[in-house]
């Protein structure tokens, strides 16, 4: 189970990476259906199209140093490496902090979405500096469960994708609606998941 469990922290940001990108760089590059969801709440398009643009590349170049740092064969084996990849997903999550609260104000599902957003992004930057800070008071085994926290967190776009699927394509529910679920309930289900991973102390 253990040996699975970290087989798939590898492969599922790697696939989901891979779609991210693809789909927002390749199929649709000029964010054409994602603007046409928000024409009548973008007030400048063309800064939301570069502040989204920077807030996936972020977002995709946590999930490539995410898993790295919290392998802990990684972690024994190079530990020159962990710290240096530790020290850029720290940084780009930081960076993110600004073009994801921007695109917030954005969301699909109005000012419910957004405060939902909000507790996300503090949630992602707060748990992401908590570990940075232990690690700095040598507390490895704090910095490690907090920094699990942080990378389940980086999965956030990937649950509610498929809490949007569930809700909204299978169930009927309007799409702003399932999109406002998503949102509120994707940061609850991912730290959930971190803890349980951390009470069976997988990646400690």
């Amino acid at each position: 189970m253990k040996k699975f469990t970290l087989i798939m922290v590898l492969i599922i940001p790697i696939m989901w990476v891979f779609h991210t990108f693809s789909k927002n760089f390749m199929v649709d590059p000029t964010f054409e259906k994602f603007i046409l969801k928000k024409d009548d709440i973008l007030s400048n398009e063309s800064l939301w199209v570069i502040m989204i643009r920077i807030h996936i590349l972020l977002a995709i170049l946590s999930l490539l140093t995410g898993p790295l740092g919290i392998l802990k064969k990684i972690r024994v084996n190079a530990m020159n490496f962990h710290r240096w990849n530790g020290r850029l997903y720290v940084l780009f999550i930081m960076l993110n902090f600004i073009p994801g609260f921007y695109v917030s104000f954005f969301a699909t599902g109005g000012w419910l979405s957004t405060i939902g957003f909000h507790i996300l992004n503090t949630l992602w930057l707060g748990t992401t500096m908590m570990g940075y800070w232990n690690i700095k008071r040598k507390r490895v085994i704090v910095h490690s469960k907090w920094m699990t926290r942080s990378f389940f967190l980086s999965f956030a776009n990937m649950t509610i994708y498929i809490i949007v699927l569930i809700t909204h394509t299978i169930m009927n529910v309007p799409y702003g609606i399932s999109y406002t679920i998503a949102v509120w309930s994707c940061w609850f289900l991912n730290l959930f998941i971190a803890e349980i991973l951390i009470r069976k102390k997988i990646f400690l």
